[in-house]
């Protein structure tokens, strides 16, 4: 990480980042009018292929509304356009925050829906849409009880309490990926009969007179770089379109457009498809643009690995949890290691270097299934003594060893009066050699705004206020459950639920 990139993050004051965009900039960014947007698109002179329901996308959303929709008898296809399907859902790891769950109930762990919505409008800066904020949180443990008992994903019995939660709810699929539902939701839609058709890239919405959404044109067998094609196809959906199209984290030209600060210096943990055209197609037919400048940085990845890697799985349920992150300016913390993704975030990059992150060997038990891949990529190193581990990545030891004694007494008081970590996962002192560190920086992870939808998974018209007919929208391609900032393990419900309501929705459009 260079010091210019750390200069550029750092002089800027992350703490007052974003806030939504104007429909205006939305429009001006699609190269069209509000007075033309629902009225622009031509009807083919024949279709190539027809289809009850129409999903663009094959992550935990599309492929949760692609399984509704065919469940409620409606002929259906997903449309991915990269090679596999699964998008930034398969690199996910495999956490979902649950409401009231069996894993819970069996550690008498008290949650409530109030609860969860509590700790989502904190981290979200109370910019969160409450009707939707609320059905996410509610439907929370229906849809994994669906996952496990219909999909069959298998779940590890254990507990997590993630940053920003005020209670522990999270739980984790067995092989700790989002490939864990991803590859079930897959099989669910081969059984069912539902293609996912991949390489096809959605060139253009098409609309009937009356401003109905009917169809899509798109590009097949795409590569990128062939996105201005005119080989195209045309699809139509007799009763709806859903866009489940993810986010935009990896288009580094339109989230630098919402946020100047975003530039090609920031990496992404993101696969490379995350970009923004369906949103600006969205755009461009009249759907309503919100909170796009709210881009969430994840503190839990290291400068030693390209995309997501696995530093996150250690950070996580190591280090932040079971250790403490320090400044190696300092040697001392600077933030509530268990603080949602924004706080923390902001809080590496206001220090102006890069976060030291570490945990004893008991610490890292938690994350033993990934060791061994991060000490051989040497993402995560090993060190005999505290003294060591400062002198390597050059830390003032005096204040290291004054830190880690501070630390340690806050664990055996169970408080930690200096910035309110809980200690709720049954932390104890961090003593036992050798120690595991890991240097973090922030990386462009989710894209907390999109098209505004209604209650229903239906895109809502920026000028009329009224719903587009015939198209639906959920998970990362929509705006508003998470505000400012989204909690971690909450994009899973987010988009199982509302993926499911998209489904059932358009089925019966």
């Amino acid at each position: 990480m260079s010091n210019n990139i750390k200069n550029n993050l750092s002089r800027r004051d992350f703490l007052k980042a974003g806030g939504a965009a104007t429909a205006a900039t939305g429009l001006s960014l699609a190269g069209i009018s509000s007075a033309t947007a629902a009225t622009c698109s031509t009807l083919p002179e024949k279709w190539d292929e027809t289809y009850d329901v129409v999903v663009v996308g094959s992550g935990f959303a599309g492929l949760s509304a692609a399984i509704e929709a065919k469940n409620a008898n409606a002929s259906t296809v997903v449309l991915e356009k990269m090679p596999v399907p699964g998008g930034n859902s398969t690199i996910n790891g495999g956490c979902i925050a649950v409401v009231g769950s069996d894993v819970q109930k069996a550690r008498g762990i008290t949650d409530s829906v109030d609860a969860m919505m509590g700790d989502m409008l904190k981290a979200g800066l109370g910019l969160n849409y409450p009707l939707q904020a609320r059905i996410v949180a509610e439907r929370t443990n229906e849809a994994y009880e669906w996952c496990k008992n219909y999909l069959g994903v298998k779940f590890k019995d254990k507990i997590t309490q993630f940053g920003g939660h005020s209670i522990p709810r999270s739980l984790t699929t067995q092989n700790q990926s989002g490939s864990g539902i991803i590859l079930p939701m897959l099989a669910k839609a081969k059984e069912l009969d539902i293609h996912v058709k991949t390489k096809v890239y959605v060139k253009k919405l098409i609309n009937d007179e009356q401003g109905r959404i009917v169809g899509l044109e798109v590009i097949t067998r795409f590569k990128p770089g062939k996105e201005t094609s005119t080989k195209t196809k045309f699809i139509k959906a007799k009763k709806g379109v859903v866009m489940a199209n993810g986010g935009f984290a990896a288009d580094v030209n339109y989230r630098s457009s919402q946020d100047p600060r975003l530039d090609e210096k920031l990496r992404s943990t993101n696969h490379s498809g995350a970009t923004a055209e369906c949103l600006k197609e969205m755009v461009r037919i009249g759907a309503n643009p919100v909170q796009l400048s709210w881009v969430q940085l994840g503190p839990w990845t290291s400068p030693e690995e390209k995309g997501f890697g696995m530093a996150p799985l250690f950070a996580t349920y190591s280090a932040f949890a079971h250790g403490i992150m320090v400044s190696p300016k300092t040697g001392e913390r600077f933030v509530n290691e268990l603080a949602d993704r924004k706080v923390r975030a902001d809080a590496i990059v206001k220090t102006g270097d890069i976060g030291i992150a570490f945990c004893d060997s008991i610490g890292a038990s938690h994350s033993s299934h990934v060791m061994d891949k991060l000490l051989g990529r040497k993402v995560v190193l090993t060190f005999d003594t505290f003294e060591e581990l400062a002198a390597h990545y050059k830390i003032p030891v005096k204040a290291l060893l004054a830190q880690i004694e501070r630390y340690n007494s806050y664990v055996e008081k169970n408080i930690d009066p200096e910035f309110g970590k809980p200690f709720s996962m049954k932390q104890v002192a961090i003593k036992k050699a050798p120690f595991y560190a890991v240097r973090l920086w922030p990386k462009a992870h989710h894209t907390m705004g999109g098209v505004e939808i209604d209650t229903k998974a239906r895109v809502m018209n920026m000028v009329t206020r009224d719903v587009i007919p015939g198209l639906f929208a959920c998970g990362e391609a929509t705006g508003g459950t998470h505000g400012a900032c989204r909690l971690g393990t909450v994009a899973v419900p987010d988009c199982l639920v509302f993926g499911r309501i998209a489904g059932q929705n358009a089925a019966k459009a």
